[in-house]
């Protein structure tokens, strides 16, 4: 036999003896939701739910669990042990790897019933036992209606941002605002007949619009799921999952004119997913992968520094106070007056025309003083709220050097999570990452439908930008923070080699 026959003939055995390549596993996946809310702490004005999004392809098993509360630890109501408990419950019950489960929150202040944490388990274990298969697909869509960045750049080089807690800047010194993110991350499941299953929406913004006055609530993200969910019918659920929102409000957020609600908010967003989920078409075949990594980011040893900073800045603002002769009861109808008659602000014109001892030149001097004065108490009221905003932005530097003081460790171990659902890839951190942030890890990813979420896996308060964390406008993002300015290159650095490797 001739020797290229031999060889065919090898070839040809070897691969009839081979074992067949197995196909790749359909991604099975279920879902569940349970209410959380506290209906024992006061009035309710819309429920708060955990959801679970159970996932799995093979021996893949990825969870990825939303929460209608603050935070996942540290603020709110669900405490520091939460997540290991729920990791621990459902490793032992399920056997699902603890670094497997990615918990985020929608960070609306919503309060959640004490035993959250068992009530999780349920919603979990309830997504375990209705998993089938699924056709996913990922997407994107775009809400720009309802956010606004709510750091202001000032015309002296600083930023300053809106809060409740304090005034808004004189309209004067501002010269811009800072980007929003309108873009909503999209993942689709839909049953192998086609009908839905599960959406997940990814989208950057606080959910702070209903105050604690309206009652208990999820807030816009409620509301926007409970659209998603109606539309879609029975048995599909959305899951909300928060993105880099730490300096995104919701709009007309300082709007003192109308009463605050959500509802418009979240309906508008709800809309918009549900446009969006229309262009997206789901495949049967799809790559499950979860990556989760712990990184040590440098605490910030420069709080002191600022301390002192803000400290000098508020003396500087007393000493600047300017003495006055009129309090708030004179000053309001003088205030007006000038605004309404600047020229003859103290009487009607025809007093200002004689030219007589009790006439024009004593009332023009009347004004005169009364200008210096309305002057005087408005640079007060001025010097009064930046000095309101400091005070608030201080205390959260002093709570933040005690904890990094009796932390005993130049370092913050934090968890970065990556995930892969077919074309949807998600990265998470454990924080309120400021807009930038994701807009940049973006930017720069390897994949067109990759998304950024923080709140996820624990709580470490804000995250700015190196370049925010510096600010000399104290803005709560960059006060209420325990890291270093070079935690950002850090993340960045950590986040796109997950992404990466996804």
């Amino acid at each position: 036999m001739k020797l290229h026959s031999i060889h065919s003939i090898a070839i040809l055995t070897a691969f009839l003896l081979a074992p067949l390549a197995a196909e790749a596993d359909p991604i099975q996946a279920g879902v569940a939701k349970v209410e959380i809310t506290d209906r024992d702490a006061g009035p309710v004005n819309d429920p708060s739910y955990v959801k679970a999004l159970v996932l799995k392809e093979g021996r893949n098993i990825a969870v990825i669990v939303t929460v209608d509360a603050v935070a996942i630890g540290e603020i709110g109501r669900i405490g520091n042990g939460y997540l290991t408990k729920v990791r621990a419950q459902l490793q032992k019950e399920l056997g699902i790897p603890p670094t497997n489960v990615l918990i985020n929150a929608s960070h609306c202040h919503s309060v959640v019933r004490g035993d959250t944490d068992a009530l999780t388990v349920q919603a979990v274990k309830a997504a375990w036992r209705s998993m089938v298969p699924v056709r996913v697909g990922a997407g994107t869509g775009h809400e720009a209606r309802i956010s606004e960045n709510r750091r202001l750049k000032m015309k002296d080089g600083s930023e300053v941002d809106m809060r409740r807690a304090y005034a808004m800047p004189r309209d004067d010194a501002v010269a811009g605002v800072g980007p929003i993110d309108p873009q909503i991350g999209l993942l689709r499941l839909d049953r192998e007949d086609g009908k839905p299953l599960a959406v997940l929406y990814n989208f950057a913004c606080h959910p702070i619009m209903n105050p604690p006055s309206t009652g208990n609530s999820a807030d816009f993200p409620g509301f926007a799921s409970k659209v998603i969910e109606e539309s879609l019918g029975e048995g599909a659920i959305a899951l909300f999952v928060q993105g880099c929102g730490g300096d995104i409000n919701p709009v007309r957020y300082k709007d003192v004119q109308h009463p605050p609600s959500a509802e418009p908010l979240g309906t508008m967003l709800g809309l918009s997913v549900l446009r969006a989920l229309k262009q997206i078409e789901t495949k049967s075949s799809g790559e499950l992968k979860i990556l989760n990594e712990i990184i040590a980011l440098p605490r910030g040893t420069d709080l002191e520094r600022r301390i002192v900073a803000i400290q000098a800045e508020q003396s500087k603002l007393l000493t600047a106070l300017k003495p006055t002769d009129i309090n708030f009861k004179s000053f309001l109808p003088l205030f007006v007056q000038q605004k309404i008659s600047p020229d003859f602000p103290s009487f009607y014109s025809q007093g200002y025309l004689h030219d007589q001892a009790l006439g024009r030149q004593n009332l023009l001097k009347l004004d005169d003083a009364n200008r210096r004065s309305v002057d005087a108490y408005l640079e007060n009221i001025h010097a009064m709220e930046r000095l309101t905003r400091l005070n608030v932005n201080l205390a959260l530097l002093r709570q933040h050097l005690a904890h990094n003081q009796a932390a005993g460790k130049p370092t913050l171990d934090v968890e970065i999570a990556g995930v892969r659902i077919g074309d949807f890839t998600l990265v998470t951190f454990p924080g309120e990452l400021t807009v930038e942030i994701g807009l940049n890890i973006k930017r720069r990813a390897p994949a067109p439908f990759t998304f950024v979420a923080g709140y996820c896996n624990g709580y470490i308060y804000y995250l700015p930008t190196q370049k925010q964390r510096g600010n000399t406008g104290y803005a709560q993002e960059d006060c209420d923070c325990l890291v270093a300015p070079e935690w950002h290159e850090l993340f960045e650095a950590k986040a796109l080699e997950i992404l990466k490797s996804l």
